[in-house]
C-alpha cells in the first residue's frame, strides 16, 4: 500500500510522521513524500530511507492538487492520505485495510486525536451541514465507541480508499487547492452507493490547530459554494435556496465581525472567474451519482455543532433549519 504525505514548510512532525508509516505492522507501506514548498531539513535525509518516493517539484500547489500529484507516483492497491502533522500508530493502517475488505465500503478514515492531548479526539468523522458547512465531529471529546462508524466526512488528515476509487474519483478537484475536497469526495463516495466509516482503533495522533487567519476563511467559504453547487441535486438547491440565501447573510456578518469581510468577498469574484469550471464540474458530478438526494443526504446535518465555529444567532438557525428541513426534504 501507498501513503501520500505532504511536506510543506517546515513542518517540524515530518520526519516522525514517515517514521512512523515505515513502521507499520502487518501491511508493507510505501511512503510518497510530496515536496510542496518543504523548507525542513529532515527531507534530505527522508528521501534516502528504504521504502520512501519523492515527488513533486518544491513548489506548494496546494493540498489538492499536491495529493493529486503524491498518487500519481504511487504505486499501492491501497491509498492512504497523511497529513505530515500526523503520527499514526503501528496497527492504524493495517486496520483501514480490514475495513475496506467490506465492498460496501469506500473510504475508510482513522480517529484522529490531539497530538498534545491524546486522549482527545480531533475527529471521530467530519460533520457535514445541509448547507454545505463541514467541521471535524467529536473535537475535544473522549472517544467511547465500540466498533466503525459511519460518517458524512472523512477527515482528509487520515484516509484510506482502493486505488480503484481513487481513480473512478479522479482525485481532488486541484480547484480547492485546500479544505472541503475531503468532503466532496466523501459525499460523492455516498452518492456512488458506497459508505465512509470513521474507524475509532485506526489512531493518528494530530499536531492540529485551528487557525483563524482570513486565508483560511476566503478557502473555506469559496470552496464550500463550489461543493454545494457541483454536488447538490437540482431539487435540493431549488428546495434549500432560502436557507443558503440566509446563509450568507448570517456569513457576511461572521466575516464584518471578525474581520475578513474583504477575503469573504474575493471568494465571490474567484467563483465568477471560475464560473465555466463550476458549470462543467457540476455536469460531470451529476452524471456520476447513483444514489438520489433524498437517500444520501440523510447522512447530513440540519444543525451547527462545532465550538470552532460560531456564526451570529446560531440557536435560532438550528431551529429553523431543522423545522424548514423536516418539511421539504420529503420532495427531495
Amino acid at each position: 500500500m501507498s501513503a501520500v504525505v505532504l511536506a510543506w514548510r517546515t513542518e517540524p512532525l515530518l520526519r516522525r510522521c514517515v517514521e512512523a508509516l515505515l513502521a507499520s505492522v502487518k501491511v508493507d507501506v510505501e511512503v510518497v513524500l510530496v515536496d510542496n514548498g518543504c523548507t525542513n531539513p529532515d527531507l534530505p535525509y527522508l528521501s534516502t530511507l528504504p521504502g520512501v518516493v519523492v515527488a513533486g517539484t518544491g513548489e506548494n500547489t496546494g493540498f489538492s492538487a499536491g495529493c493529486n500529484t503524491g498518487a500519481a507516483a504511487a504505486t499501492g492497491e491501497f491509498l492512504a492520505l497523511v497529513n505530515g502533522d500526523a503520527i499514526v500508530e503501528p496497527t492504524a493502517l493495517a486496520r483501514l485495510v480490514e475495513e475496506l475488505d467490506d465492498p460496501t465500503v469506500g473510504i475508510a478514515a482513522g480517529a484522529v486525536r490531539l497530538a498534545d492531548e491524546p486522549d482527545l479526539l480531533n475527529s471521530r468523522g467530519n460533520e457535514i451541514h445541509v448547507l454545505g458547512v463541514s467541521w471535524v465531529g467529536g473535537f475535544r471529546e473522549r472517544d467511547t465507541r465500540s466498533g466503525p462508524t459511519e460518517t458524512a466526512g472523512a477527515m482528509g488528515a487520515f484516509i484510506l480508499t482502493r486505488r480503484a476509487h481513487w481513480e473512478r474519483l479522479g482525485g481532488f478537484d486541484p480547484h480547492y487547492f485546500a479544505y472541503v475536497e475531503d468532503a466532496e469526495i466523501s459525499i460523492r463516495t455516498w452518492r456512488m452507493g458506497l459508505r465512509v466509516v470513521n474507524v475509532p482503533d485506526a489512531v493518528a495522533l494530530h499536531g492540529y490547530e485551528f487557525s483563524k487567519v482570513s486565508f483560511k476563511f476566503y478557502l473555506i467559504e469559496r470552496n464550500r459554494l463550489m461543493f454545494v453547487t457541483t454536488v447538490w441535486g437540482g431539487r435540493a438547491l431549488l428546495l434549500l435556496g432560502g436557507p443558503l440565501l440566509a446563509l450568507e447573510g448570517v456569513m457576511m456578518l461572521l466575516a464584518l465581525k471578525e474581520g475578513w469581510l474583504r477575503d469573504k468577498l474575493r471568494g465571490y469574484g474567484w467563483l465568477w472567474k471560475h464560473r465555466a469550471h463550476i458549470r462543467a464540474r457540476r455536469r460531470e458530478l451529476q452524471a456520476e451519482r447513483r444514489v438520489p438526494d433524498r437517500d444520501w443526504m440523510r447522512v447530513l446535518t440540519d444543525r451547527f455543532d462545532t465550538p470552532l465555529i460560531n456564526p451570529p444567532g446560531v440557536s435560532v438557525l438550528n431551529a429553523a433549519m431543522s423545522a424548514y428541513w423536516r418539511l421539504v426534504r420529503r420532495w427531495l
